[in-house]
């Protein structure tokens, strides 16, 4: 099986609204549901769970009827950090998945998802184990001393932008979790970084420039523009 594990716990105050940025209305959808639809979509997908900000899931469940998001199979809460909230959701899958089956952990604030970059990520982890999407860095990276001046340049060869979905084998993903959980390690926000952590290698999948994170109102305006490019391609 191919589980998607979607990540929407969070509040979102950068985005100056007056509900959690995942549930905001985007030309009358909400921002969770375009997420959604794209692992709906995905031949290769099998099932959804959504960890999702606490007295917020009575509201999903009514989303995902309305916009027939059939494969949501599993609402969990979230937890007091990154770390902890996808740890609920890999604790409510021990004893649906086996360890060969991929989780693919993807922000809930991330709508705009190529379909090729979910298939490149399970082909990763079943090849590799992992498969964390990532793209090159196109800009200047300089070092800084507290944002006062350039301390010189870092290679742009040497340095990726890790984005999600991170996919998994579930068994490896179980046990990074419960690692963590024995040495003390909390509040690590991501799966990738956990492994890191832990002494693991964590191999590269496709990623998208398009695959943006919605954080401020930049973000959002963006987003919609991408929307508009997406229906004048579909329409021509």
């Amino acid at each position: 099986m191919n589980i998607a594990v979607i990540t929407a716990g969070g509040h979102g105050s950068r985005t100056e609204q007056d509900i959690p940025k995942q549930f905001m209305g985007v030309y009358e959808k909400p921002l969770l549901i375009y997420t959604l639809e794209n692992f709906q979509n995905h031949p290769e997908i099998d099932g959804i769970i959504v960890i999702c900000l606490n007295g917020w899931q009575e509201v999903l469940r009514a989303y995902a009827r309305q916009y027939h998001i059939t494969k949501l199979n599993w609402i969990v809460e979230g937890g007091l950090n990154g770390q902890e909230s996808i740890n609920n959701g890999i604790n409510a899958l021990k004893g649906i998945c086996e360890d060969d089956d991929v989780i693919l952990i993807h922000d809930g604030v991330r709508p705009f998802l190529p379909q090729e970059i979910i298939t490149d990520a399970i082909i990763k982890a079943r090849k590799y184990g992992s498969g964390v999407s990532a793209i090159r860095c196109q800009e200047t990276i300089v070092r800084t001393n507290d944002g006062i001046e350039g301390m010189g340049n870092i290679e742009r060869s040497e340095v990726m932008r890790v984005q999600t979905p991170q996919a998994c084998l579930f068994g490896k993903a179980r046990w990074a979790y419960e690692e963590a959980e024995r040495r003390g390690i909390h509040g690590e926000v991501a799966l990738n970084t956990l492994l890191l952590h832990l002494g693991e290698h964590v191999f590269f999948s496709a990623g998208s420039e398009k695959n943006i994170k919605i954080t401020t109102v930049d973000d959002l305006d963006l987003f919609k523009a991408l929307l508009r490019m997406k229906k004048e391609d579909w329409i021509h």
